[in-house]
């Protein structure tokens, strides 16, 4: 997040966001791979929360996509990414204390496999013709660490946050902002991709449970080492 929040910070900078090199953002509508359309399955296997109310008011405003990659695709992120993310140290502090135990990274250039992949990831989970965020956030969360409630500010990211989970699984809990009872888990399997937009984004704080707090449905969820592939659109 403190290399998202330099990038905004240099576009700020800016008269106008469209002064910014073109090389930093890129829309859907550039994007190859079709957005699939039809209406959502059972949610059960990856929803729950503290009333059928809260879940179905929640239910149009997240996403989580088993097995969006494969194995295959898993390694190739990891051959691309573990050798610079070796590198750092993992922190145990954040500029505004949202996360614990954690080394980051941006990545605007992958290879053919990788590339696919993201192009894949923006065009399942972003509108068309949206503005999206050029560089990717890379985020490796220590088997330790652990993500705090938060709610993203829209001075970095707009509607929408979508992202891979790599090497394990994880528990996401959104909590309503002013209804503290009312909460959501969402189960995200290792290689799924999830998707928070709208309401979701700015009604509910999210956040990575640790792994001695990781459980789904009253099912023990163990936390490994966590990497994140995130992808954001900019704000309006």
């Amino acid at each position: 997040m403190r290399l998202l929040l330099r990038f905004v910070q240099q576009v700020q900078r800016g008269t106008q966001l469209r002064t910014v090199s073109k090389s930093y953002f890129s829309t859907v509508s550039d994007l190859s791979t079709p957005q699939r359309d039809g209406p959502k399955g059972d949610t059960s296997a990856w929803l729950c929360g503290s009333s059928p109310h809260i879940e179905a008011s929640v239910r149009n405003f997240v996403d989580v996509q088993v097995d969006f990659i494969n194995e295959e695709e898993e390694q190739a992120f990891l051959k691309e990414l573990d050798l610079g993310l070796k590198k750092k140290r993992y922190e145990f502090d954040h500029w505004d204390d949202a996360i614990h135990g954690f080394r980051e990274t941006e990545r605007a250039q992958w290879g053919a496999a990788c590339e696919a992949v993201i192009r894949r990831l923006r065009a399942q989970a972003f509108p068309q013709g949206d503005r999206l965020l050029g560089p990717v956030h890379i985020l490796d969360l220590d088997k330790t660490g652990f993500i705090k409630p938060h709610v993203d500010s829209v001075k970095f990211c707009g509607t929408t946050i979508a992202g891979i989970s790599l090497l394990s699984d994880s528990v996401m809990r959104l909590v309503h902002v002013e209804e503290k009872t009312d909460w959501v888990d969402l189960f995200l399997p290792q290689r799924s991709l999830y998707v928070l937009r709208d309401e979701a984004r700015y009604k509910f704080t999210h956040e990575i449970l640790k792994d001695a707090e990781s459980f789904f449905a009253g099912q023990r969820i163990p936390r490994h080492r966590r990497i994140s592939v995130i992808c954001r659109n900019l704000p309006e």
